[in-house]
């Protein structure tokens, strides 16, 4: 079997995932914040280029070191919104020998279905997948392959940097968040009504499966009760009154939610709990599948 690594730069953390044919090697994840700033400035600031490029460089070695022969570099939100991502792609290709490959909001939402539906039941009808990253916010629907996929312009990160300023957010600025994730899907339900009337909604990546590791108290991850957890609307409204009312130094005491990702936890819960309002779920399926297990499912970038 072909041993392969593929790297998510994403907006808020770079990740890694190698496989030897079915078989998982390593997970790893840091939080880099590459996207810092991004949502003001539009570039990717210096700091973040340089100790992002050091993790893809460390993760790049470690893969190498486990005989990794392919290693794929994908970056998603930050990447496409940034005016000088050719530059920093650049830098990615003279320290690492590999090409960063920026693919688009719809081919992430698609690859990110394939890997949330790993080992999850197969259901009668379509299912939605959601990915709530630090960029943008990804949603895919259908059945066991992906049928229509759309980006959201608003993630975890971004919706931090742009309204939610003061410590604690003020309640005016968590309600402009959420009216802002309920316009853009009023307006996919109008135009692609499939996307908000799916059998069965799931929910992939940092910022969901935090939120259902909070509502758990998982003092560690647990990928055994996470995966497959259905987090119900009430829960997920109890854990988003819960921390946007807390100050920072307050919120990092919650068992399961990383220090890390304390100080963007409180958008994603907005954007959660708008789309949970907006679809009118009773809950949504966790998954702890990803980005990296649809590119290494399907075997390869689509060009």
């Amino acid at each position: 079997m072909t041993v392969r690594a593929i790297i998510d730069v994403g907006t808020n953390s770079t990740k890694m995932l190698v496989v030897d044919g079915d078989t998982d090697v390593l997970r790893e994840l840091t939080p880099m914040r590459l996207g810092e700033g991004l949502a003001s400035t539009g570039r990717l600031s210096d700091d973040a280029m340089s100790r992002t490029l050091e993790v893809i460089d460390a993760f790049a070695g470690r893969a190498r070191e486990l005989g990794a022969t392919d290693i794929t570099i994908v970056g998603t939100a930050a990447c496409r919104r940034a005016s000088n991502t050719s530059s920093f792609a650049a830098m990615v290709r003279e320290r690492t020998g590999c090409d960063l490959n920026v693919i688009s909001g719809e081919t992430e939402a698609e690859l990110s279905f394939i890997g949330a539906l790993r080992n999850l039941p197969a259901v009668a009808g379509n299912t939605l997948v959601v990915d709530i990253g630090g960029g943008s916010t990804e949603l895919t629907v259908g059945t066991d392959q992906p049928h229509r996929a759309l980006s959201i312009p608003i993630g975890a990160v971004t919706a931090t940097e742009s309204d939610l300023t003061t410590d604690p957010p003020r309640p005016e600025d968590l309600t402009n968040v959420i009216g802002a994730v309920q316009d853009e899907l009023e307006e996919i339900g109008r135009l692609h009504p499939e996307m908000v009337t799916s059998r069965r909604v799931v929910g992939i990546a940092g910022t969901i499966v935090t939120i259902a590791a909070v509502e758990l108290g998982l003092a560690e991850h647990d990928e055994s009760a996470l995966h497959g957890f259905v987090l119900t609307r009430e829960a997920a409204e109890d854990v988003f009154r819960t921390l946007a009312t807390e100050s920072f130094a307050d919120r990092v005491r919650n068992p399961g939610l990383p220090r890390d990702r304390a100080d963007i936890i409180v958008a994603g819960c907005c954007i959660l709990v708008a789309l949970m309002r907006r679809l009118q779920l009773d809950g949504i399926t966790v998954s702890t599948g990803s980005l990296r297990d649809g590119i290494a499912l399907r075997g390869k970038l689509s060009p």
